[in-house]
């Protein structure tokens, strides 16, 4: 079964034409009810086909070095990296499917290029992070905006190691939507405290990012007009 249509392998094909370095897709999955890592598995296999320079590396919940490494708690599972696997953080959990495919087309180009299209003032931001961050994006595979949320989290992952971004598919992990009162999407969840929704411009959401690191929790949503 193909995920894609000929003029989207064709679109996918001309966006990964920008790809100068080798870069890896790391897929984690579970024999205990997993109803999409099949899907995930022949949706991942499809695309990494269609770049030489993309590889796929398959791994179970048993495979307990590398879930560790990568802090992988939840499955299906998949992390864009480089051949060096020097790149933990930016991760998805649940099918990139629906608008986050866009999401996952984005995180293999921008590996594979080394390169983000963040504004100077926000990459001097992102480096000046020194402390942890987790951002855990809720999303749905029908939302519109949240490509760009997921997008901008991965790009903070990308030039920052101290900085994990996690696309959480909503519907397939609703026990951790339900903790984290997820009822509209994009919510952005930081450190487990803090939180904002919506698509926002990148400044705000970086401004958003330090004031959950300065220790003001609860809803962000309604700072920095």
């Amino acid at each position: 079964m193909s995920f894609l249509k000929e003029k989207d392998r064709q679109a996918v094909i001309k966006e990964f034409s920008k790809i100068t370095k080798d870069l890896k897709v790391l897929l984690f999955t579970t024999d205990k009810n997993c109803i999409l890592c099949k899907e995930t598995q022949s949706l991942l296999e499809e695309v990494t086909s269609l770049h030489p320079r993309i590889k796929i590396e398959s791994y179970n919940e048993s495979d307990q070095e590398k879930t560790a490494k990568f802090k992988i708690d939840k499955y299906p599972a998949l992390v864009v990296t480089d051949m060096d696997e020097s790149i933990l953080g930016i991760r998805f959990f649940g099918i990139p499917a629906g608008y986050e495919f866009v999401s996952l087309l984005s995180a293999l180009v921008e590996v594979g290029t080394g390169k983000v299209e963040l504004k100077k003032e926000t990459i001097d931001i992102v480096n000046s992070i020194n402390k942890p961050v987790h951002i855990q994006i809720f999303v749905t595979p029908s939302c519109p905006y949240c490509p760009g949320a997921v997008r901008t989290g991965h790009q903070m992952a990308l030039l920052n190691p101290n900085i994990t971004a996690d696309m959480v598919e909503a519907q397939e992990f609703a026990a951790l939507s339900n903790r984290y009162h997820v009822m509209g999407v994009p919510r952005i969840v930081i450190n487990e405290n803090s939180y904002f929704e919506g698509s926002l411009a990148e400044q705000v959401y970086v401004e958003r990012v330090l004031k959950a690191l300065n220790g003001q929790s609860g809803n962000l949503s309604i700072d920095l007009k």
